[in-house]
């Protein structure tokens, strides 16, 4: 069956993914047709453990699809990944329902973490949780870039704590639920196609059973179940994203010519240079993502942080190498049909994506001091 889900994922990018990327960003579309392609696949439900109905896919898995979705369209992958982050939290304390309507390929989930209030400081959610009438929970909220946003057939939800101890509490709240709106438009500078938008909840009410997990305990399920998986996985989509500009900037420059010297434009030392970076970097990010994962899969000492370590690097690996590739590649590369302007504009996006680069650096300086990875904890 994997091998079956494998080959209809090359059919999906050969056939569905690659054709749209370019109109999926010049329009700021969602990549409807290839996410139902993928559903048909069996890839959006490839990673629900076996014990809950799935494939059981690992992390390995995971990396591997969105790192081939992101050399061909980065909001494809980026929609596939913040799926694949919800699954874990969602097989292990989601209904059984919805679990195996995700095995079969007819949900859509994704992550409704960052806040207006709070924004990349996921870890402290601003938006509330209250009891209400007959064991429901009434939210409020104003979730910020939610990826899949109105295209997602349910959100897993953070806000504060009914009542214990902690500072979040996770909730599985169904993208319908009256009093849950999207908010605005995204009209982005790359990743123009994840429909990452914001959301609001107006005295949206579900029921107590919607809880992930026990009250005030999200952000160690998050810790252990979530972030793992979007870390890594952000980590395979920027690294996709570095091969994908090697791959067009290689071909441009080993065929380009300089008529008047008779030669290719990669027969200039200073553009063999660029490649030669290229090249070195797209390798040891992809070095480290691999490493990263054997670690978590392991269970080696450093896993934890390795997994902090490698979105930082490749978000700055895939920023370093299509900047290079721009460079290297000159006016050609400013043209949409060469793709390489299209993927330095994504590879913006992890960056800045929580966590960002700047605090996973200091998530890893305060636990190489010996120091709590958050302030305060």
């Amino acid at each position: 069956m994997s091998d079956q889900v494998w080959k209809a994922l090359d059919e999906v990018i050969a056939d569905v993914v690659a054709p749209q990327a370019q109109p999926v960003d010049e329009q700021g579309a969602f990549p409807s047709e290839a996410v139902e392609a993928l559903a048909e696949a069996g890839v959006l439900g490839a990673t629900v453990p076996t014990a809950a109905g799935g494939m059981g896919f690992g992390l390995a898995d995971a990396a591997r699809i969105v790192d081939l979705l992101s050399q061909s369209c980065g909001s494809t992958a980026m929609v596939t990944m913040m799926h694949f982050a919800a699954v874990p939290v969602l097989a292990a304390h989601g209904p059984r329902e919805i679990v195996d309507s995700i095995a079969a390929g007819r949900h859509l989930s994704t992550l409704a973490f960052s806040e207006a209030g709070s924004r990349s400081h996921f870890w402290a959610p601003v938006s509330t949780a209250a009891p209400a009438e007959d064991d429901r929970i009434v939210l409020d909220a104003r979730k910020s870039w939610v990826t899949s946003a109105g295209h997602a057939d349910s959100y897993v939800w953070s806000s504060r704590p009914l009542a214990a101890d902690g500072p979040m509490t996770l909730w599985f709240v169904p993208a319908a639920t009256t009093g849950v709106r999207v908010a605005g438009p995204f009209d982005g500078l790359g990743l123009r196609g994840n429909g990452s938008r914001p959301v609001h909840a107006t005295q949206a009410t579900i029921p107590r059973s919607a809880m992930l997990g026990a009250d005030g305990t999200g952000l160690d399920l998050a810790m252990q179940l979530t972030l793992p998986w979007f870390l890594v996985l952000n980590a395979a989509f920027s690294v996709g994203l570095a091969e994908a500009t090697v791959r067009e900037a290689v071909s441009h420059l080993t065929t380009a010519r300089l008529e008047h010297l008779d030669q290719t434009l990669a027969d200039q030392p200073t553009v063999r240079r660029d490649i030669g970076l290229m090249r070195l970097h797209t390798d040891t990010a992809r070095a480290m993502l691999s490493d990263t994962v054997t670690a978590v899969e392991a269970g080696r000492d450093e896993a934890g942080l390795r997994v902090l370590e490698v979105k930082a690097v490749a978000a700055e690996t895939a920023i370093a190498v299509t900047d290079l590739a721009m460079k290297a590649c000159g006016g050609a590369a400013f043209r949409k049909d060469l793709g390489i302007e299209r993927r330095f504009r994504d590879a913006r996006a992890a960056r800045v994506m929580a966590p960002t680069t700047d605090q996973l650096t200091d998530f890893v300086a305060r636990l190489s001091c010996g120091m709590p990875m958050l302030a305060g904890a």
